[in-house]
């Protein structure tokens, strides 16, 4: 699934407009998220724009669920805004990346933020979100 794309529509995870940041990650033919940032970053887009198909192709098959069931989020959860506080490795060159950020949403209309510290793993000249500890 294509991500839903308006003539320059800002990108989710705030890096500016959707074409020239995440959306290049999120097509079927696109290619690879370079560093595990972007990996993160194109994942707070895909969620923020139900593709859930996305999420679970860039989820290491270790620890990847069968499906995530965004569908049933739509109308509910309002992906807001995403800031990045820290990275470990995660670059081109590097097996594994550490990222820690703060997704904030609305739930049913009240605000809420996640505080999560992910792992990635590249494998094949891709990066792979493993795992997540929430703070």
């Amino acid at each position: 699934m294509k991500p839903k794309k308006q003539a320059n529509a800002a990108c989710p995870c705030g890096g500016g407009e959707l074409a020239a940041c995440c959306g290049r990650y999120l097509g079927p033919d696109a290619p690879p998220a370079p560093t595990a940032q972007a990996l993160m970053r194109s994942r707070y887009s895909a969620y923020a724009l139900g593709l859930e198909a996305y999420l679970l192709a860039t989820w290491h098959p270790s620890t990847r669920p069968e499906a995530l069931h965004l569908d049933e989020d739509a109308g509910v959860v309002k992906w807001i805004g995403l800031e990045v506080k820290r990275c470990e490795a995660g670059l081109e060159a590097d097996g594994e990346g550490v990222v820690e950020f703060v997704a904030r949403c609305k739930v049913g209309g009240k605000a809420e933020r996640m505080h999560e510290t992910s792992r990635f793993l590249r494998e094949d000249g891709r990066w792979y979100y493993v795992s997540g500890l929430v703070a």
